[in-house]
């Protein structure tokens, strides 16, 4: 999966988690909050996973750049 893809599957999960923490809280489901707080660290985690590969593919970039430079 590209950087990008999981940068918006993490977004969608983080939100998703928001809002599913928030209507356990409003009919007071501690299960349904606890459900909610684990998909919203997973999409945390999905994002930082693809901001790791973007970096990752900005550093080989600038790399294949200043190499063909030096040519």
């Amino acid at each position: 999966m590209g950087s990008t893809a999981d940068k918006i599957k993490g977004a969608a999960n983080e939100g998703m988690g928001k809002a599913k923490q928030g209507v356990g809280e409003a009919v007071g489901s501690d299960k349904m909050q606890g459900e909610g707080a684990a998909q919203e660290l997973k999409g945390k985690g999905q994002k930082a996973v693809g901001d790791a590969k973007q970096a990752a593919k900005d550093v080989a970039n600038k790399a294949a750049e200043t190499a063909n430079k030096n040519l």
